[in-house]
């Protein structure tokens, strides 16, 4: 007799074996024993976790004679009548499966569908079974529709497919859908255990877990790799031949690799990287491993109860907890979204291995540090040296600019200046017994300036007299950095056109009716003329005329109450809203320096002290 491959030689035949979908068995059980059957029933998930077999069980439920030949629709087929037997091995007449990934076309549909005017020839009901339904074609599903709403009551459908978005919303709302879960690395490994216990083979608990996570919640594919493992290790599985056989990181690089990073050993980051260059070992399954331990580094963290309930005999479990209090939470998060986005980064880099140093090291880059007990955090590679290490830093020469200060109409008494050089102390003005305040109506402060004055040698400073009030000044910065002013635009002669474009623009706008390109076309565009179902706009640049922008304004336009037909011209333009809203801008921005000039305060700083407004500082409220 040939060899049967695990996954088909384990495949359930009735719902009490089904595992990790519970909740579909529950539904489907209480539908058979109460009698309240659908007639299009729609099974959803990724590959391998039970659809065809669900479907299977189904038909085998619907059709079951019973073992004495009188049984009825069951929730637990016998398996051993004509029927049972034929659907298990595939030959039942009654029971069609067909595969829309190869026959996706009109023509094996309708075939299909001919076959639904007859009577069941053997078994009560027939059964369609459609795998990979989303990928018939759209003439495909439509001739379906009408039999898929009132098929006859003798026909059951089932479809099956692992994109549930490509299938039409009219074959969702006819079907009765249920989502099979991808099943968790648990429940994979419990049912290998007793897999292997049946089949008698020999296997490590490590190579158990492996073989579990590597089969990312799939039954069929957990089995299948069984098959290869157990062939790969010649009848017993070890959990270093699993590892090699997968491509898999050893944990134990993985752990040194998180424990290097949360103590900042950069040198042993490098160095297991490169051992795990000789022994070939793949990056992108290294930091797939690291996410997974991560994560459950990250739920002790936030959960420190969980410790205590998990399995002692897992040692990777007893390291993750060992780990979790090495890393602190913030950097635990920080390089698991390090790890799961530096994958992407692998394909790009001309080798892996460096890509994969890059993306550890980079933690390194961001790990915080306290410097002499201070709890403020710095993102600095090398940490400053020692004081002592230090040369001694230049004597701190007494300067003329005392710190800014916020003006108030009353001001109590000013602390006493700082002492300055002799020099500049002969400089300054005759004391005043307080400092004007400085602030315009409705106006942000002024920022001025004093010319800067070369600095005196160090000396023996004066006493200025101590009724001389600070003065907030600042130092102008070179020609090269200053601010230019913009020039004033062109005065824009008023239109009724211009007013009640501007209006209507300004209106939409302000409700977010337009975005993006068609704000912009709106903005820049000059109303030329006014008919009663189309209006003709004006832009001066080519790339603002795009159909789309058009439709869009059009659109925005009638939900305004102007439901036009919009033209557009390429053309020198005079008055648009964008202009109209910079001339409006700039002449606010005149009037406030206008009254900050006139001001009797800024003046007296201006005349007495050789101050003056720096440029661009002076913004209108």
């Amino acid at each position: 007799m040939s060899y049967l491959v695990l996954a088909r030689k384990y495949r359930p035949r009735n719902f009490g074996e089904m595992v990790g979908q519970e909740h579909v068995v529950q539904a489907l059980t209480n539908a058979l024993t109460q009698q309240r059957l659908h007639h299009a029933y729609l099974f959803t998930g990724t590959r391998g976790v039970g659809k065809t077999t669900v479907s299977r069980i189904l038909a085998k439920s619907l059709n079951c004679q019973g073992a004495d030949g009188s049984g009825g629709i069951t929730a637990t087929p016998c398996g051993v009548c004509q029927a049972c037997t034929e659907i298990d091995a595939g030959r039942f007449v009654d029971y069609t499966e067909l595969d829309a990934a190869s026959n996706r076309g009109v023509d094996e549909v309708q075939g299909l569908l001919e076959q639904a005017v007859y009577k069941p020839v053997q078994g009560r009901f027939k059964v369609f079974m459609i795998d990979e339904v989303h990928m018939l074609t759209n003439t495909a599903f439509n001739a379906m529709l009408k039999t898929l709403e009132e098929p006859p009551e003798y026909l059951k459908f089932v479809l099956a497919t692992t994109d549930p978005q490509k299938v039409p919303v009219t074959v969702l709302s006819r079907c009765l859908q249920f989502n099979l879960r991808p099943m968790a690395p648990e429940t994979v490994h419990e049912h290998l255990v007793r897999v292997l216990g049946t089949e008698q083979v020999p296997a490590e608990p490590g190579a158990l877990r492996l073989l579990a996570r590597a089969a990312r919640g799939s039954m069929r594919d957990a089995l299948s790799l069984t098959d290869q493992a157990i062939a790969y290790g010649n009848g017993t599985l070890a959990e270093a031949g699993v590892r090699q056989m997968l491509g898999s990181a050893d944990r134990g690089h993985v752990h040194r690799l998180v424990e290097a990073l949360a103590q900042g050993d950069g040198r042993t980051v490098v160095e297991t990287v490169e051992a795990m260059r000789d022994a070939g070992l793949s990056a992108a399954s290294t930091l797939e491993e690291m996410t997974a331990v991560l994560q459950a580094m990250a739920v002790l963290q936030a959960v420190p109860a969980r410790a205590a309930q998990q399995d002692a005999g897992d040692p990777d479990a007893q390291e993750a907890a060992r780990l979790a209090a090495l890393m602190p939470a913030d950097e635990t998060q920080l390089l698991y979204s390090m790890c799961l986005h530096g994958r992407a980064e692998l394909g790009l880099a001309p080798d892996e291995y460096a890509a994969l140093t890059m993306v550890l090291l980079r933690l390194l880059a961001f790990k915080p540090a306290a410097e002499d007990g201070a709890t403020e955090k710095k993102t600095l590679l090398n940490p400053a040296p020692p004081a002592e290490a230090r040369p001694p830093a230049p004597a701190p020469v007494a300067r003329a600019e005392p710190p800014a200060v916020v003006v108030a109409p009353q001001l109590p008494e000013p602390p006493a200046p700082a002492p300055m050089p002799a020099p500049l102390a002969a400089e300054l003005p005759p004391p005043t017994s307080a400092a004007p305040a400085v602030q315009a109506a409705g106006q942000r402060l002024p920022v001025v300036d004093a010319p800067r004055r070369p600095a005196a040698p160090t000396a023996p400073a004066a006493q200025p007299p101590s009724d001389v009030m600070p003065v907030p000044v600042r130092v102008q910065p070179p020609p090269g950095q200053r601010e230019v002013p913009r020039e004033a635009a062109s005065p824009i002669a008023p239109s009724e056109e211009g007013d009640f474009w501007h209006a209507t623009v300004m209106q939409l706008v302000a409700a977010e009716a337009i975005t993006a390109l068609a704000r912009e076309l709106a903005l820049q565009s000059q109303l030329v003329a006014r008919d009663v179902d189309q209006w003709l706009l004006r832009v001066e640049r080519e790339s603002l005329n795009q159909g789309a922008s058009r439709e869009k304004l059009q659109n925005a336009l009638a939900a305004a109450g102007h439901p036009v037909r919009l033209a557009i011209e390429i053309g020198s333009v005079a008055d648009s809203p964008a202009r109209r809203n910079r001339a409006a801008s700039e002449q606010r921005q005149r009037a406030a320096e206008e009254a900050i000039q006139a001001d009797p305060d800024v003046q007296y700083l201006m005349q007495k002290w050789g101050a003056r407004i720096v440029p661009g500082s002076l913004r209108p409220a």
